[in-house]
């Protein structure tokens, strides 16, 4: 987990993505130190802080919602890539895995259900299990995401309410905790979901998926930009967009990663056959449009809230 929002001078909370590389004039929520926005090839993008990491940061206590970028649940490097192996030989194929092949932590993960209906028993992957070997659909992820963003919202919540009953020493803690996790959550709600067919001047036919929130044409004349560079002619065409589908870009690209079509340092870009396109463009319209519930609505409203930032290290 990184830390990817800073703070400006004004208390607003500003993403990580919407400032340009290097030493920022942002300051830590946390302990109010400076920031530095890490901005490469390997790892996420995300802030450091640009002298010593404070506690909160380097002990990762601040809050993420759950599978937004991260899907692998924890695991073990053990665990993650025996459940891989078990994916490949036993769970895409529907049969049942066998308790001597799995490991105590797998066993307690809440990843595999048991089947006590088949003779001999053994176990099967659910929907969550899915999710690391990039298996679960796309709707089905927002199906088991969705509720688990709403579980963290309210026990951050009533974080801030017994600590402002207690008059606790970490309320102010307990504050940045609760605004950091509603930008996170306002943004992926405040972005569009797109997903567009690429043509060049020399007959190529790739894929690009990314989000925006703006108008899709003023994204298009970016993309074309971008790519300008590597091909003397260009058309995209727009194959669908979902509005406030912001939390899906990360797991599409988990899901197919296999296809991905690196372009020069241009990483959004896939490759997939007509056929495999399909499977494609059929997982991303299972997706219902989005129905906003009313506290989406409220953290949508909230434009630029302030926050006091702490300054104890």
């Amino acid at each position: 987990m990184w830390l990817n929002y800073g703070v400006d001078s004004s208390g607003v909370l500003v993403y990580v993505e919407d400032v340009c590389s290097g030493k920022s004039r942002l300051r830590c929520p946390y302990c109010g130190g400076g920031l530095t926005a890490k901005k490469g090839k390997k790892n996420s993008h995300h802030f450091a802080h640009s002298d010593d990491t404070c506690r909160s940061v380097a002990n990762q206590e601040f809050p993420v919602l759950p599978f937004y970028d991260s899907f692998n649940i924890q695991l073990s490097g053990k665990d993650l890539k025996l459940l891989k192996l078990l994916w490949s030989e036993y769970g895409c194929r529907d049969y049942l895995v066998s308790p001597q092949l799995l490991t105590p932590g797998l066993l307690k993960s809440g990843l595999l259900t048991k089947n006590v209906y088949m003779v001999p028993s053994g176990y099967e992957f659910n929907d969550l299990g899915k999710i690391p070997v990039g298996a679960l659909e796309l709707a089905l992820f927002n199906s088991v995401q969705e509720p688990l963003i709403f579980k963290k919202l309210l026990k951050l919540e009533l974080a801030v309410e017994h600590a402002t009953f207690k008059k606790s020493s970490d309320l102010s803690h307990r504050i940045i905790d609760l605004e950091l996790y509603r930008a996170q959550l306002r943004r992926v709600l405040s972005n569009t979901l797109y997903f567009l067919e690429i043509r060049t001047d020399d007959k190529k036919v790739f894929y690009k998926v990314g989000v925006t929130r703006r108008q899709i044409q003023k994204r298009l004349k970016e993309v074309e930009i971008d790519l300008v560079a590597h091909y003397k002619t260009i058309d995209i065409k727009v194959l669908g967009t979902w509005e406030n589908r912001g939390n899906i870009e990360k797991y599409f690209k988990h899901r197919y990663q296999s296809f991905n079509y690196p372009i020069g340092s241009l990483t959004e870009y896939y490759k997939f056959s007509s056929e495999n396109v399909k499977t494609v463009m059929h997982d991303l319209q299972q997706m219902q449009a989005k129905q906003l519930n009313q506290i989406e609505l409220d953290i949508l409203a909230e434009e630029n809230p302030q926050i006091k930032v702490l300054v104890s290290r």
